[in-house]
């Protein structure tokens, strides 16, 4: 719960959590995404998904690691193109270890991983809906709607817009996308799946204060 309360205020004043990157890279079998955030007290969010883009974007795996006092449990979490599910769960608060497996009836259009590839496919009227499975640390599908939420100004000129992700679990979170030639993601306001909302932002462009 500390951590809960100290990442919600380093959120309202704006407080530096984590340093992290975000990179694709293309295979022979499809593109590898990384997401990583690094925290000075030696936390680790990590997120792997592999994904093809042949007409639709197809989850092919996903691998999910967080560890560290940032989180409630050490979690290492992996999902693969069959629904089956392998989950590894250390709680932080009595020290007991978990492990889930099996698995899932998933729809075709699960898409852990892939949010902000989606979101910058997204045309400015369109609405998506598609299903993330959360890993709390059992597994649980969730639905998830993709929806523009309207445009603003950033400092450098560029003109984007932010879509709405809506859903019970996790609460509601806004994504900024520049819609220029080449949409690119600039800015997220939410949960890493579960835990405390948190704001994601690229080292440029600059933000009005």
């Amino acid at each position: 719960m500390k951590s809960r309360r100290a990442a919600l205020a380093a959120l309202v004043v704006g407080v530096l959590l984590a340093n992290g990157d975000l990179l694709q890279v293309p295979g022979d079998h499809g593109i590898e995404s990384l997401m990583i955030f690094l925290f000075p007290d030696s936390s680790l969010f990590e997120e792997t998904v592999s994904f093809t883009q042949h007409g639709v974007f197809a989850l092919q795996s996903y691998h999910l690691v967080q560890r560290g006092p940032a989180f409630a449990d050490d979690l290492d979490a992996s999902l693969s193109a069959d629904a089956r599910y392998l989950v590894k769960a250390k709680s932080h608060r009595d020290g007991k270890e978990k492990q889930y497996d099996g698995r899932l009836d998933l729809p075709p259009d699960v898409s852990n991983g892939l949010v902000v590839t989606l979101l910058k496919n997204l045309a400015r009227q369109d609405t998506q809906t598609v299903h993330l499975v959360a890993f709390t640390p059992a597994p649980r599908l969730i639905r998830l709607e993709l929806a523009p939420a309207g445009e603003e100004q950033v400092l450098n000129g560029l003109v984007g817009f932010f879509a709405r992700l809506l859903g019970k679990m996790p609460p509601d979170s806004h994504a900024w996308i520049v819609v220029h030639d080449v949409p690119a993601f600039v800015r997220v306001v939410g949960p890493l799946y579960t835990g405390p909302v948190l704001r994601v932002d690229l080292s440029s462009p600059h933000w009005p204060r």
